[in-house]
C-alpha cells in the first residue's frame, strides 16, 4: 500500500488489477471502507481523503461539488487511472453521481452505499448549523450527535466497536475543513442522471434516514437499469455496518464487469 499526496489530497493506493476508487462522506475516510477489503483481491484499490477531511488539509479555495470532482479526477489521472469503478458512502454518492455524469468516459460502474440525491430545505439547514456547531464546539459535540443518530438500533446496541468508529471518525476531522465540508453539501445540487450511463449498484440500510429506501428507489428510476439492495438493521453506515454484506456486494458487481 502506498499513501501519496495528489491533488491536495492524502490517497491510498493497493492491489493490482482493475481500478476502483472509493469516495467516503461527511466525518469519514478511506478507513470508512477499510472493513470491506477482503473480497476485493484483484482490484486496485485507490481511497483519498477528500480535501478538508480526514488526512487532507483544507483547501485554499472554497470546497464545492464540483471542486472534489475535479480532484478526484486529477488524482485519478495522476495515478495512471482512466477508467475506473467509482463507489461512494454518503456525499462520497453524490460527488461520484457528478463524476459520472461529466466524465461518463472514466466511470465503469457506480456503487453508492447510504446514497444521497440533493438535500432538501430541512437537511441543508442542518447541515448549516453542524458547520456552525464545529467550529463553535468542536468535533466532539458533532461526534457524539452523529454517532448516536446515524446509526441503526441494532449497531448501536450490539456493536460498540462500530459505534466508537464512527465517533473517532469525526473526532479526527479538523473542525474547519469539516464544517466547509457541510457547507459544501447544504448547497450541492443533484447530479444530470440523463447523463449517467454506466452499471449501477444502490446499497442502503433499512434504518438509513440519510438515505434511506426511498431515495434509493429514486436514484434507481433516475438512473437505468439500477440495482437497489436494501440491507437489514442498518443505519447510514453501510459500509461499517455491514462491512461482509457490503464488500461482497460490491465483489460480486464489479467483477461481471468490463473496464
Amino acid at each position: 500500500m502506498t499513501s501519496i499526496r495528489l491533488a491536495g489530497m492524502t490517497v491510498e493506493s493497493d492491489g493490482d488489477g482493475p481500478p476502483i476508487v472509493m469516495l467516503h462522506g461527511l466525518g469519514g475516510t478511506s478507513n470508512s471502507f477499510q472493513a470491506m477489503m477482503p473480497p476485493l483481491a484483484g482490484f486496485r484499490i485507490v481511497r483519498p481523503d477528500l480535501p478538508g477531511a480526514g488526512r487532507s488539509p483544507s483547501p485554499a479555495q472554497r470546497i464545492t461539488v464540483e471542486f472534489l470532482v475535479d480532484a478526484v479526477e486529477t488524482a485519478a489521472s495522476h495515478l495512471g487511472v482512466g477508467r475506473a469503478h467509482v463507489v461512494g458512502h454518503s456525499f462520497g454518492t453524490l460527488i461520484a453521481q457528478h463524476l459520472a455524469a461529466r466524465r461518463p468516459a472514466r466511470v465503469a460502474s457506480l456503487t453508492l452505499f447510504g446514497p444521497i440525491l440533493e438535500p432538501q430545505d430541512a437537511a441543508r439547514a442542518r447541515l448549516r448549523d453542524r458547520a456552525a456547531t464545529a467550529r463553535n464546539e468542536g468535533m466532539g459535540t458533532v461526534a457524539d450527535q452523529l454517532a448516536g443518530s446515524a446509526l441503526s438500533s441494532a449497531t448501536a446496541n450490539d456493536n460498540p466497536v462500530v459505534v466508537a468508529f464512527v465517533r473517532e471518525s469525526h473526532m479526527r476531522q479538523d473542525a474547519e475543513g469539516f464544517a466547509r465540508s457541510c457547507e459544501a453539501l447544504a448547497q450541492a445540487d443533484k447530479a444530470d442522471h440523463r447523463l449517467i450511463d454506466c452499471p449501477t449498484l444502490i446499497v442502503t440500510g433499512d434504518e438509513d434516514a440519510v438515505g434511506p429506501a426511498s431515495v434509493a428507489q429514486e436514484l434507481a428510476d433516475r438512473i437505468g437499469g439500477a440495482k437497489t439492495v436494501i440491507l437489514h438493521r442498518c443505519g447510514h453506515w453501510t459500509p461499517v455496518e455491514k462491512a461482509k454484506e457490503c464488500g461482497k456486494l460490491l465483489a460480486d458487481f464489479v467483477r461481471g464487469i468490463q473496464i
